[in-house]
């Protein structure tokens, strides 16, 4: 899953990274490669937190729909990539049944995002039912 982040980084201090599609989720680091690897850890922990706390997790919004909070101004935007297959260090193998050419398709999405077939389906999922939670609400 993909996260829009925040870096902001003031004379003397460490770069600080803001997660606005996560309220209270945010990092820091000596340097700026630093400070986005911190981040992913950081939204890592956060999301198995809302996990744990059976809330529903957000599905990211652009940079488009945070660029005008005043809260994010002067800082530069990035994206984050978070392999959703990863959260929850418990895992269990199911078996499903999918059409070849959905399968195909799948497989070479996630190799070309660098992803695995179990994380797309995990962000898949996660996404489709945080944007039925926006409906729902």
């Amino acid at each position: 899953m993909r996260y829009p982040v925040i870096v902001h980084k003031d004379p003397e201090s460490d770069y600080g990274v803001t997660v606005p599609d996560l309220p209270g989720c945010f990092s820091a680091g000596e340097t700026l490669d630093e400070a986005l690897a911190q981040v992913i850890e950081a939204i890592e922990c956060h999301l198995e937190g809302l996990l744990l706390d059976s809330e529903p997790i957000p599905a990211p919004q652009t940079v488009q729909y945070h660029q005008d909070n005043p809260d994010f101004a002067g800082g530069a935007w990035a994206y984050v990539t978070v392999d959703l297959a990863k959260l929850s260090g418990k895992t269990r193998r199911v078996n499903i049944t999918l059409p070849e050419r959905i399968l195909s398709l799948m497989d070479k999405y996630a190799y070309e995002h660098g992803d695995t077939r179990s994380g797309l389906i995990a962000e898949a999922a996660i996404e489709y039912i945080a944007s039925r939670e926006n409906v729902t609400s």
